[in-house]
C-alpha cells in the first residue's frame, strides 16, 4: 500500500503541483477541490500518465462534515494519510469595511481557519496513533500584515497562522510536523491569480514579470519546497517559512 498525500485545494497552481511532486516519489495523491470537475480530472490524468497514482474528489470544505467524511473514506479505502496539504484560499475580494457583510467576513474564517481546525481535529489524532505525519498549511502575506479592504482575509489568515502555532505546540513532540508556509507574492496560477485578475490582465502580468523573468512564484518550483519540508529530519524541522520571487520585497519591507 502506497503512502497517501492528501491535498485540500488541488487547483492548477500550488495544490496540483504539490500533488504531482509527491506522486512522482511514490505517494498516492488524493486531490480535493471545490469546483471544476474537468480540471480535477485533467490533473488526475496527468499524474497517472506520468506513472503515478492519483484520485480526485470534488469537496466543499465549508459544508458540514465534508472534510471529516472524506478523510475517513481516504483512510479506509485508499490508505493512511502520511502527508496532508491544506491549501484552501480564503480571499473574498478587496472590500471596504462598509461593503463587508457579516456573512462575507464569516466566510473567510470558515474557509481559512475553521476548515483547517476541522481537518486537524480528525486527522492529527490518527497521525498521533501512527507516531508520524506531515501537516503542511499554505498561508499568505495577510497572515502577518493587514491591508485596507482585506478585513476578512487578514483576520482569517492571521487566525490560520495562530492555529498552526497551537497545533505545532501540541503535536510536534508527538512526532507530527506542522508547517506554516507563507506565500509572500503573486503565484503564476491560472485558476487563482488568473481568475482574480481576469484573462487579459493575467496575461499582461505574466508578460511583464513572469515566464523567463521569474518574477512570479512558479508552482512547480514551490512544490520542491513543500516536498523538502515534509521530509525534513525531526531534529531540524521548519515550522514557518515564506516564499517569494527574487525580485519581490519581503512583506516586512513594504510600507
Amino acid at each position: 500500500m502506497k503512502p497517501v498525500c492528501l491535498v485540500m485545494g488541488a487547483g492548477a497552481g500550488i495544490g496540483g503541483s504539490v500533488a504531482k511532486r509527491f506522486a512522482r516519489e511514490g505517494y498516492h495523491a488524493v486531490l480535493c477541490r471545490r469546483t471544476d470537475e474537468e480540471g480535477l480530472r485533467k490533473l488526475v490524468a496527468e499524474i497517472r500518465a506520468d506513472g503515478g497514482d492519483a484520485t480526485g474528489f470534488l469537496l466543499n470544505a465549508v459544508h458540514e462534515d465534508a472534510v471529516e467524511e472524506r478523510i475517513g473514506k481516504v483512510e479506509n479505502e485508499i490508505g493512511p494519510i502520511e502527508v496532508v496539504l491544506f491549501n484552501l484560499g480564503a480571499q473574498i475580494g478587496n472590500r471596504s469595511l462598509e461593503d463587508t457583510s457579516h456573512k462575507a467576513f464569516e466566510l473567510g474564517w470558515r474557509m481559512a481557519t475553521f476548515a483547517l481546525f476541522r481537518m486537524a481535529k480528525v486527522l492529527l489524532p490518527l497521525m498521533e496513533q501512527r507516531g508520524s505525519g506531515a501537516f503542511l498549511v499554505t498561508s499568505a502575506t495577510a497572515a502577518v500584515r493587514g491591508n485596507a479592504g482585506q478585513h476578512s482575509h487578514a483576520a482569517a489568515m492571521g487566525g490560520r497562522r495562530m492555529l498552526c502555532q497551537s497545533l505545532n505546540a501540541e503535536y510536534a513532540a508527538k512526532g507530527i510536523h506542522v508547517a506554516h508556509i507563507l506565500v509572500d507574492g503573486a503565484v503564476d496560477a491560472p485558476d487563482t491569480l488568473g481568475k482574480m485578475l481576469g484573462e487579459e490582465a493575467f496575461r499582461e502580468l505574466r508578460e511583464k514579470r513572469g515566464l523567463d523573468k521569474d518574477g512570479l512564484l512558479l508552482p512547480e518550483k514551490m512544490a520542491e519546497t513543500y516536498f523538502h519540508i515534509a521530509h525534513q529530519h525531526r531534529s531540524a524541522w521548519t515550522h514557518e517559512l515564506d516564499l517569494r520571487s527574487f525580485s519581490d520585497l519581503a512583506w516586512w519591507n513594504h510600507r
